[in-house]
């Protein structure tokens, strides 16, 4: 039995579609998922979408997706993650964990308190120089004991870099002029282009020395949240090519969101107390570099939200705000490493 999405999510927010009668059910979407918020407990759905870098669009890719979501955020968030459930359909309607026909899956998990994510501190001014220590103490500990092999360090290769870098300028061909001005994506461009070309000698490097790792991948404040032992969560599941990466792309992902919320200063804290803790000694060099590329990242994933069915106007327009806030980010690291060079 094939059930349109919209029909699954309508009927996930009523709290009889799940077992323990939540109180309320509270939406929350992305450009890939809907999350949907039940008192202590959380779902989240994959969106049944093909975005070129990942594909949900068949039952079975959601369910590998799920499933690889559970086992992979365990890593650095094991208490949170409580499984894959399905959502099924019968004469009474559609639940979670129902009985009847599978329709489709959700991951469980507990949900963590929202007054201690580290993106609503942010905003409030509460994130200390003792909190960027410790994240900054678990993620070199995550960096030094995450998988490598030879089928990971290719992700490092100099070629397949620049296939990331060139595929994120493809892909935001149709915002060029609507939410990233044509001369900032040539600048940018020309800046990661020359940055690749000079120092490739050093993504070998990177290689034999063992920083390409299965890292998270999507490390934001969105992600973190500051409670006893710090728990990361949500990391890229869908797309190894994304998740196998150098430690350096990983933390400059977290550095350059504190950048964006003009808290340089506790970037700059985290990126010593890093060094402190991994003894890195080119990361410094490689930063400008993959703040540039995440950056740049951000703002195609916000100007993808343009296209997407489901968001309200009012919605489209901050994201369009928020994209181009992260392309001028983008073209601030391109542009001031390029008076740098000169």
């Amino acid at each position: 039995m094939s059930v349109a999405f919209p029909a699954i999510v309508d009927a996930l927010r009523q709290p009889s579609a799940y077992p323990h009668r939540p109180r309320a059910v509270q939406l929350v979407q992305t450009h890939t998922s809907v999350i949907f918020l039940a008192d202590s407990l959380a779902f989240k759905v994959k969106k049944p979408v093909n975005l070129g870098f990942l594909d949900f669009t068949t039952i079975a890719k959601r369910l590998f997706a799920c499933e690889q979501e559970v086992l992979l955020n365990r890593r650095l968030c094991p208490h949170m993650y409580l499984g894959v459930v399905p959502i099924t359909k019968n004469a009474d309607g559609i639940a979670v964990e129902g009985r009847g026909e599978v329709v489709d899956y959700a991951v469980k998990m507990h949900r963590l308190p929202d007054s201690r994510m580290m993106d609503r501190l942010l905003a409030q001014g509460k994130v200390n120089p003792r909190m960027i220590e410790r994240i900054a103490i678990k993620v070199a500990a995550f960096h030094r004991t995450a998988a490598t092999r030879p089928a990971i360090s290719f992700y490092g290769q100099p070629d397949i870099i620049a296939r990331n870098v060139e595929e994120n300028f493809a892909q935001t061909e149709p915002y060029v002029g609507k939410t990233l001005p044509p001369r900032w994506l040539e600048t940018i461009a020309d800046y990661s282009r020359e940055f690749l070309r000079k120092q490739e000698k050093l993504f070998w490097q990177r290689i034999a020395a063992g920083r390409i790792r299965d890292c998270h991948g999507d490390l934001r404040p969105e992600h973190i949240c500051l409670i006893d032992g710090i728990c990361i969560f949500d990391c890229v599941e869908f797309n190894a090519r994304f998740r196998y990466a150098d430690v350096a792309a990983d933390l400059a992902f977290l550095v350059m969101e504190l950048d964006f919320a003009k808290r340089s200063d506790l970037s700059e804290l985290l990126v010593d107390r890093y060094l402190a803790e991994s003894g890195d000694k080119d990361l410094r060099l490689l930063l400008p570099f993959y703040k540039c590329y995440r950056a740049y990242v951000r703002g195609k994933v916000e100007s993808f939200k343009l296209d997407l069915p489901g968001f309200g106007a009012q919605e489209r327009v901050d994201a369009r705000e928020v994209a181009t806030g992260y392309f001028a980010l983008s073209l601030a690291y391109a542009h001031g490493q390029r008076l740098a060079a000169v």
